[in-house]
């Protein structure tokens, strides 16, 4: 049995295989997800909160291609004191336009993305979420060229 995966269940294993790229678009998707399971509604709801408490899926939601919904985004880092690496991603997190931030072990040690309606609108951010992080710098990489990877991971 795969190392990573043997503490789940199988029915767990199922669920996440078919979340990742059949999310059923309907008005009570957990239902359709349990008639696919063959368990109940609750149990699927019941599954995937613990799933989210257990640290095995953070989110779920959709993915939209931002361009085309006419919106700007760019990847984001900041040399973080160590000792405030929680209280300065506790400010980033306090924007709506921050899709998730990490950290990582080199002197930027927080980075983030960053979503607004156009690169005006990114700048402003980007100099609020300075000052109030109290901050010398923040990296500005906008992505010069788009890839779209999918990925699928099988359980």
């Amino acid at each position: 049995m795969d190392q990573k995966t043997d503490f789940m269940t199988e029915t767990e294993k199922q669920l996440l295989n078919t979340i990742q790229s059949d999310f059923p678009l309907a008005s009570r998707p957990f239902k359709e997800l349990a008639t696919k399971l063959g368990i109940s509604e609750n149990e699927v709801i019941d599954l995937m909160e613990d799933l989210k408490q257990r640290k095995i899926i953070r989110r779920v939601g959709a993915i939209f291609d931002l361009q085309k919904l006419g919106y700007k985004s760019t990847l984001c880092a900041i040399k973080a004191p160590p000792q405030r690496l929680d209280e300065i991603a506790e400010i980033v997190n306090s924007y709506s336009g921050v899709t998730h931030n990490y950290g990582r072990e080199n002197e930027f040690n927080l980075w983030f993305t960053l979503i607004a309606k156009n690169r005006e609108e990114l700048s402003r951010l980007l100099k609020e979420i300075k000052e109030k992080a109290g901050v010398d710098m923040i990296l500005d990489l906008p992505a010069i060229n788009l890839y779209k990877i999918r990925v699928d991971f099988k359980l």
